[in-house]
């Protein structure tokens, strides 16, 4: 049947096929009254999927249709030709973007709606279309492509070659004198043996693609399948199902997720399924065109289900979505963004402001927004840093604290207040910590409320102990205060969240006031107080949420009302390796059942470094940004690479080397380019070590990695510490000197007895610094160590890894990525 209009205006008749021997209503070019024809075009996901493999040639071509086809769809230039029905009101036609490029189109709305499905290239791309099955998925609700002739043909020209892999389940089949053939093959179980039709297609398969599920044996095939551009629903279940998981727990985590909220699905409603976000991006911009085929910027353009709903979703207050690396919160914080501007009334302020924890992760944050929305959209936005946003308020109140001290300068300070004092058994970064998140997250201005103040998530100290570091502090606090005068970014954060918050209590006050005199405009008492009173933003949003302080969210919670849509905030407390733990309803920032969600699909990194880098936190419990706990429970990805290689040395010079040779292998037999390589320490005097020995030996160009991140466009190597990598990606990573007694490193040991708490925060902590710095790698990950392996690492490392010393032997063995793989 024909479908509604978005909004719901009206139903429009759809038009007779009459163009099928005269003349269709989208193809035909004569009698056309009023002109041009003007036509909204939607491109799906596939499409662009189709694009990006095909390259800038196809992607131009692409566009400059699309163009014509919005101006005029009647333009003899697209040379337009009708293919056949797709159901009710919905037909399917080809066009010619250039002498070898051609494109699948869907008609609705007589013509008025088209989207572009399919786009082939070649002498046999009319064929490749024609052949296209395309249906409406029963689950999703989306237009979804297949093709079913070119599934089959790949998965049976596979089964008939000799050495397919390896059967699905089971150990390996015993060696033997002759190759495997086509009848061996054919003796191994289906892959999907223990799932009937009817549940694949519950789940969300596309059905046309069964007869070919049916036929896979080995894990070999289905990856070839799954590199052929299948919808993203079928991939994702398929995916799942091979990696053992339970239907139910499927359905739960990703089928549901691509149900549409409030609808039930019409398999004949093509209108419906081709306006449904699922199915599509808008291109009546052209910047989104422009987008198109660009790779790593389909976020623009294309959100998950379940990313779109969160960006979309009006809450009645605040909101959280934590997730694993890689699966999007930064992209849903960015058109959450967009989405609340939409909502303003017209004006000039920045009303929204979007926060980080780091200037330079700021600066980004500002560049993806335009990206999103152009200026017009920064214009209503602040972008800041909650530092750079906290000595604003101190400025715009005229508070002078003094100059603000960097981390290592902060740390210093303690280490003399510990000597002057001679309570040299706290070290410096406990007291650090504790001074930012106890003392002045908790505005404990006095001995009598810090001995009280509870201390969730901090190692336990007696009471004697706290009246030691009560002194301490007392100290520290002075010493700033000595000119010239000093301060920290945490003080400022402190000092900062108080003005905020006498500011915002005025603002309740006056709307008490102007509430209880009937409403009125209170012009002589709001002009009194010097400015026009309102909260500073009407909504907040917040990116890397697990890395702020208490301080900083008491701050943020007084800039804006307690209303709906208030605090938006994105974060994982997997990946937290600056901040302590924060209670957010301890300030005042209450998030409650279905406004709390989490994302778990990965879009970043392949599954199987996924699983190596999820092994590096198992078994410790993380927080999920207030009082319960978080899991990475069904994070996953449907990327399919190489399995990461661990390899072993003796000793530190033959570690060093040993990178250096896989570096440069990757470099010049695989022609990965330096700049697309890193190399993550444990700390600055690893990273000199590593930088000095790949320069001055190898002669292999490095840039270090700062605290500006990455800003040189030179051709060299990354090298830098684990906690430089946040925020970053590369093709390659190599994760080195994970080697027990440096992950975790080897001072912790003397917490183990003696605090408790205190050593399972630090190993906590360096868990999660090491998996954030393995989700960095997008296609290989490698992993070296001298001496022992680190127990971060699987248990059985050691003996299985590669030895280093082979790679330094002058007839070494390959070490390609190709030809090198740990089970």
């Amino acid at each position: 049947m024909a479908g509604t209009r978005a909004g719901g205006v009206g139903r429009r008749r759809a038009r007779p096929h009459a163009g099928r021997r005269g003349g269709h209503p989208m193809t035909q070019a004569a009698g056309r009254p009023g002109g041009p024809a003007r036509t909204r075009v939607r491109a799906s996901r596939q499409a662009g999927a189709d694009i990006t493999r095909r390259g800038g040639a196809v992607k131009d071509a692409v566009g400059v249709f699309v163009r014509r086809l919005r101006a005029d769809r009647h333009n003899k230039a697209l040379s337009l030709s009708f293919l056949r029905a797709a159901g009710d009101g919905a037909d399917l036609h080809l066009g010619r973007a250039d002498a070898r490029c051609m494109v699948l189109l869907l008609s609705t709305e007589g013509g008025d709606e088209v989207q572009l499905l399919a786009v082939r290239d070649g002498a046999f791309a009319r064929d490749e279309l024609t052949r296209l099955t395309v249906a409406i998925n029963s689950e999703s609700g989306a237009v979804e492509v297949a093709d079913q002739g070119e599934a089959t043909a790949n998965v049976v020209a596979l089964s008939e070659r000799s050495g397919t892999g390896t059967p699905a389940t089971g150990p390996a089949p015993p060696a033997t004198d002759t190759a495997p053939t086509a009848s061996t093959s054919s003796l191994r179980p289906p892959l999907f043996a223990a799932h009937d039709d009817e549940l694949l297609v519950k789940l969300g398969v596309v059905r046309s693609l069964l007869p070919a599920i049916r036929k896979i044996t080995t894990d070999e095939q289905l990856d070839k399948l799954l590199t052929h551009n299948l919808p993203e629903l079928t991939r994702d279940v398929l995916t799942a199902l091979r990696d053992h998981r339970d239907p139910a727990d499927v359905e739960r985590l990703i089928t549901s997720t691509w149900r549409p909220e409030g609808e039930d699905v019409d398999v004949r409603d093509w209108a419906g399924a081709a306006r449904r976000a699922v199915s599509q991006a808008e291109t009546d911009d052209d910047a989104v065109l422009e987008a198109l085929g660009n790779g790593f910027d389909a976020w623009r353009l294309f959100l998950h289900p379940e990313q779109r709903r969160l960006a979309k979703a009006a809450f009645k207050g605040s909101a959280k979505v934590t997730g694993g690396p890689g699966t999007g919160k930064t992209v849903v914080a960015l058109h959450r963004v967009q989405q609340l501007v939409d909502r303003l009334t017209p004006g000039h302020n920045r009303a929204v402001l979007l926060t980080t924890y780091n200037t330079n992760l700021a600066l980004e944050l500002r560049e993806r927004l335009r990206d999103l929305g152009g200026d017009e959209l920064l214009r209503r936005v602040d972008v800041k840093s909650v530092d750079v946003l906290a000595r604003e308020i101190l400025q715009e109140s005229r508070t002078e604290l003094g100059r603000p001290l960097d981390d290592e300068a902060a740390i210093n300070l303690w280490h003399d207040i510990r000597v002057e004092t001679g309570l040299l058994h706290y070290d410096a970064e406990f007291l650090d910590s504790e001074f930012k998140h106890v003392i002045l997250a908790k505005r404990c201005g006095s001995w009598d409320l810090y001995r009280r103040i509870g201390r969730t998530g901090r190692p336990r100290i007696t009471p004697p102990q706290r009246h030691e570091v009560w002194q301490l502090v007392q100290a520290y606090q002075a010493r700033l205060a000595v000119a010239p005068r000093r301060t920290t970014y945490a003080v400022i954060a402190d000092r900062a969240a108080g003005l905020e918050q006498h500011r915002m209590a005025r603002v309740e006050e006056q709307a008490r006031y102007k509430d209880e005199q009937g409403g009125r405009d209170l012009i002589h008492r709001e002009a009194g107080s010097g400015m026009w009173l309102r909260p500073r933003y009407q909504h907040v949003v917040v990116d890397e949420a697990q890395d702020l302080s208490g301080s900083h969210w008491r701050m943020l919670r007084a800039m804006v009302r307690k209303g709906p849509d208030d605090i938006f905030l994105v974060g994982d407390a997997h990946q937290r390796i600056y901040g302590g733990r924060v209670v957010l309803s301890d300030h005042g920032i209450v998030i409650r059942g279905r406004a709390s969600r989490r994302l778990t699909l990965n879009y970043r990194t392949t599954r199987q470094i996924l699983g190596s880098a999820n092994g590096l936190i198992a078994g410790a419990s993380f927080d999920d940004l207030d009082t319960g706990t978080d899991t990475l429970d069904g994070y996953r990805s449907v990327l399919t690479g190489l399995a990461p290689q661990f390899w072993r040395a003796p000793d530190r010079t033959s570690e060093m080397r040993a990178v250096a040779v896989l570096i440069k292998e990757r470099h010049d037999a695989h022609g990965t380019p330096y700049s697309a390589m890193a190399v993550a320490v444990p700390d600055q005097s690893a990273a000199q070590e590593f930088a000095y020995r790949l320069a001055d030996e190898f002669r292999i160009p490095v840039v270090p990695l700062g605290k500006e991140g990455v800003r040189s466009g030179e051709d060299a190597v990354r090298i830098g510490t684990m906690h430089r990598f946040k925020g970053l990606e590369f093709q390659r990573v190599f994760l080195t000197s994970v080697g027990e007694g440096q992950v975790p490193r080897q001072s912790i040991e003397q917490y183990r007895l003696a605090n408790p708490d205190r050593y399972r925060l630090e190993e906590q902590r360096a868990r999660s610094l090491v998996f954030v710095a393995a989700t960095r790698a997008r296609d290989e990950l490698v992993v070296s160590w001298s001496g022992k392996a680190s127990r971060f690492l699987p248990p059985d490392a050691d003996a299985t890894a590669f030895r280093a010393t082979d790679l330094l032997r002058p007839q070494g063995p390959a070490s390609g990525p190709a030809t090198a793989s740990v089970a």
